[in-house]
């Protein structure tokens, strides 16, 4: 009997977040990957929770309920612990609701422009959520830390990369190779911690 494919909704309309979990999870055999570009009538729950757990819990939840599918969720962001942790939860909307990826980072070299080259350590947290209709099923976190430049490197990657350098490398996220970083990232040390759970539910 020849087993079929599983379904999984990435739910994020992010291309490089639905890029980047797309390479991860290519190994995974028989995973029919969608997204929420694949659903544009869909309109997601507004992130209230207070930590990147709850938000993609809370991300995850709704999709698969509303969709009626199996469903990951992603919430994820930048934490510098000589600002309080900011921008954390904001950090896709820290120079504003309707801010760029540039304008987020000049707001955060403006907000680091006078710290001491000790206080610009930062991580990147990434939490991941999964779950299915009837509710959530796993939510798993990775890190990945490191320090902020007061200037940006790069053109590649997104988000807060060109200011970005993973402890023990002196590239960027934005200059190193997409390949290197899919390795080493926050995104797929979570990912990791998941893989064995999504591989598990349709043997």
């Amino acid at each position: 009997m020849t087993q079929s494919a599983f379904e999984l909704v990435i739910a994020s309309t992010n291309i490089h977040k639905i890029r980047e979990l797309r390479s991860m999870l290519k190994g995974i055999k028989l995973l029919d990957l969608l997204s929420l570009c694949d659903f544009p009538q869909y309109t997601p729950p507004p992130e209230t929770g207070r930590t990147f757990e709850e938000n993609a819990s809370l991300k995850a939840v709704h999709a698969a309920k509303t969709l009626n599918r199996w469903v990951i969720a992603d919430d994820s962001g930048l934490v510098v612990p000589a600002l309080g942790g900011a921008p954390g939860i904001y950090s896709a909307r820290y120079a504003g609701a309707d801010a760029s990826d540039f304008d987020n980072r000049k707001k955060l070299l403006e907000q680091m422009s006078s710290l001491p080259e000790e206080d610009r350590s930062a991580f990147f947290e990434c939490c991941i959520a999964c779950a299915d209709p009837s509710g959530l099923k796993k939510c798993v976190k990775g890190i990945c830390e490191g320090k902020i430049l007061a200037s940006e490197k790069g053109n590649s990657g997104f988000g807060y990369d060109p200011l970005f350098v993973k402890n023990g490398y002196s590239k960027t996220f934005a200059e190193i190779e997409e390949i290197t970083k899919n390795r080493i990232s926050h995104r797929r040390k979570a990912l990791d911690k998941l893989i064995l759970f999504l591989e598990s539910i349709h043997k």
